[in-house]
């Protein structure tokens, strides 16, 4: 390992954590320094570059495969690198925060992986970001557990043979870390959730016969996995582990990445484990690219876009082709039901709804599938069995009957349901309450049933915005307005402020939630991520 030099990485604005400093090495935040200086100059330019293509996209209402990268797509000699055992069979996959008590029952699942998550499902506060590698530290040394405080229910971990593969997922190239700033300025929030976990754990993840192992989310081209690719390359001979060692899964959650699937794991193929189908990110990265689009981007309620629809359909099993053609594991989207502990009715309804999806998903050659709750993980698991059997993939289902147009991936219009005042009223609902226990540093919420995420969020005030700027005519008449949405806005402040109690309202941050919400979902210029304005304001 290259001696390090001494960081000029500064911590500020942070109250001291318990056992900060296991993690706040001097020789980790040497590290991370360096990954700061080599990458963030690049990482600034590709955000630079989606805002020009964002433009472009703004001035022409259409996407298309690449030219420049034509050959790529054409050469089928190049595969992505063989799995690692550990990564080899997928299908069924947990994700969570990663939280003491999540860290245990993840691992503990029974599923094949646990996406342990510093991005969506995981408020940045500095507690959340530097504890949450004491968790994964003290789960690798087997020196984790956690009794409920209200419970009294203690956990600890299986043996080893029992637990979840850890494929780890840092935050997105647009998020920064401000408590951790070089030479004044905040390190990107990818660079020190990445930098932190690799120096701690890449060896000592190898020595458990594993690896670290990576989701890469938000990836918007091409060029930022080639970016990733640069970055594993360097942190591999900083830390003296062979090259290849390092596996990345992308994230296939925006409409420019899923005209680049092939280039992105082409560019990844030394250290490429497959692509994943991630629903809500994709939708909001639909409104938000094609928002001048006009009455045939406009989406419907949120929840009648299944993956049944066509243009979802030519998304997914372009992913599964695209996959299997060079190699890579094809893993399919989330199952976010929570099962309710006092109605059997609810949970007998979503049970058969998740085991239809994934029979879907198995049957249409992914490898694996997400869920968001332990309870769902049988049901997945026997829908991928009863396809899988005792073969770990079916990478060698090549859907070679799959073919997709350009149009295919952006016909929106192609879909029959219409937005609805239902639908407006439960995009304000889920928004203002899951952005109120982001603000409480709380990044996956059950709201509903449902396990919510920041992805929700954004899918949310997406649409709310695009009703608005489209003019929307619901159902009942009733046009979609500012005046509308600070209406129902209104209406659901105050069904929370009568559910919960005055008490518990004014302990809570709901007035503060209805305002960010209404700030992003009817500004005139649209913000590119809600956790940029939601950041600023998050405590801790």
């Amino acid at each position: 390992m290259s001696a390090p030099a001494p960081s000029p990485l500064v911590v500020v604005d942070a109250e001291p954590l318990p056992r900060q400093e296991e993690v706040l090495t001097e020789a980790a935040l040497a590290f991370v320094a360096e990954l700061h200086r080599r990458f963030t100059p690049r990482r600034d330019e590709l955000l630079a570059r989606r805002a020009e293509r964002r433009a472009e996209i703004a001035r022409t209402s259409t996407l298309d495969f690449l030219p420049e990268t034509a050959a790529i797509r054409a050469d089928d000699s190049w595969k992505v690198a063989p799995a690692p055992a550990a990564l080899n069979d997928r299908r069924v996959e947990i994700t969570g925060p990663t939280d003491r008590k999540m860290t245990i029952n993840a691992l503990n699942s029974g599923a094949k992986v646990w996406l342990a998550d510093f991005e969506d499902a995981s408020a940045p506060t500095w507690e959340n970001v530097v504890l949450g590698q004491v968790n994964l530290i003290d789960a690798y040394a087997r020196k984790i557990d956690f009794t409920d405080p209200r419970s009294g229910k203690t956990y600890a971990l299986k043996p080893a043979g029992e637990l979840a593969t850890v494929v780890m997922r840092p935050r997105g190239w647009h998020l920064e870390e401000r408590h951790l700033t070089f030479e004044g300025s905040p390190v990107p929030g990818a660079l020190v959730d990445f930098g932190l976990y690799f120096f701690h754990n890449a060896q000592r993840l190898i020595d458990l016969g594993k690896g670290p192992y990576f989701y890469l989310p938000k990836t918007e081209s091409h060029l930022e996995a080639r970016l990733w690719n640069d970055i594993f390359v360097f942190a591999q001979d900083y830390v003296g582990i062979p090259q290849g060692t390092v596996r990345a899964t992308v994230l296939i959650e925006t409409i420019t990445a899923a005209y680049e699937m092939e280039e992105i794991l082409y560019e990844l193929r030394d250290h490429a484990a497959g692509l994943n189908a991630g629903r809500w990110d994709y939708l909001f990265s639909i409104v938000k690219n094609f928002r001048d689009g006009g009455a045939k981007f406009v989406l419907p309620d949120r929840n009648a876009v299944t993956m049944t629809a066509p243009f979802m359909r030519a998304y997914t099993e372009l992913l599964v082709r695209t996959c299997h053609k060079r190699g890579a594991h094809a893993i399919g989207g989330m199952a976010a039901f929570i099962p309710s502990r006092k109605d059997a009715e609810v949970n007998k309804v979503a049970f058969e709804k998740v085991k239809a999806d994934k029979d879907r998903e198995a049957g249409d050659g992914f490898d694996g599938s997400w869920v968001a709750h332990p309870d769902l993980v049988p049901i997945a698991m026997a829908s991928f069995d009863a396809v899988l059997g005792d073969r770990p993939n079916q990478k060698d289902r090549l859907r070679e009957d799959v073919s997709v147009a350009p149009g295919d991936l952006i016909a929106i219009d192609s879909l029959d349901a219409r937005p609805t005042y239902d639908g407006l009223v439960s995009a304000v609902q889920v928004g203002i309450r899951y952005i109120e226990a982001w603000l409480r540093g709380l990044g996956a919420v059950a709201i509903f049933n449902l396990m919510e995420d920041a992805a929700t969020a954004e899918i949310s005030r997406s649409q709310i915005w695009q009703w608005i700027n489209a003019g929307v005519v619901f159902e009942n008449g009733e046009t979609a307005t500012p005046e509308l949405a600070r209406k129902v806005a209104a209406e659901e402040l105050a069904a929370i402020r009568a559910e919960i109690g005055e008490e518990a309202f004014a302990a809570g941050k709901w007035q503060q939630a209805h305002d960010l919400l209404l700030h992003v979902s009817l500004d005139a210029d649209y913000a590119d991520f809600l956790t940029l304005p939601a950041y600023e304001q998050l405590t801790g």
